[in-house]
């Protein structure tokens, strides 16, 4: 178990309405920030913490997997993150 993907039921999707991404899941609608955003995208089921921490830093400057590993451990309790 080390590679983080979408929950079942889970759906990342960009709202034209609030014009940002919402995460719709079998308990609700969840806003993420920018940055849950980012490590979202990358949660395939293929992609491991160090690949999506590699990805990210590409992007942005300074990112730690202390830091993603803290995004995928709230997105996990509430059921958006599964592992695999």
């Amino acid at each position: 178990m080390d590679r983080p993907v979408l929950g079942r039921g889970v759906r990342l999707i960009y709202d034209r309405t609030r014009q940002t991404h919402v995460v719709l899941h079998p308990e609700g609608v969840l806003v993420p920030n920018r940055t849950a955003v980012s490590v979202l995208e990358l949660c395939d089921g293929a992609t491991t913490v160090p690949q999506i921490t590699v990805a990210l830093g590409d992007r942005y400057a300074g990112v730690r997997e202390e830091e993603v590993d803290s995004v995928l451990d709230r997105l996990t309790e509430s059921g958006v993150v599964r592992w695999i």
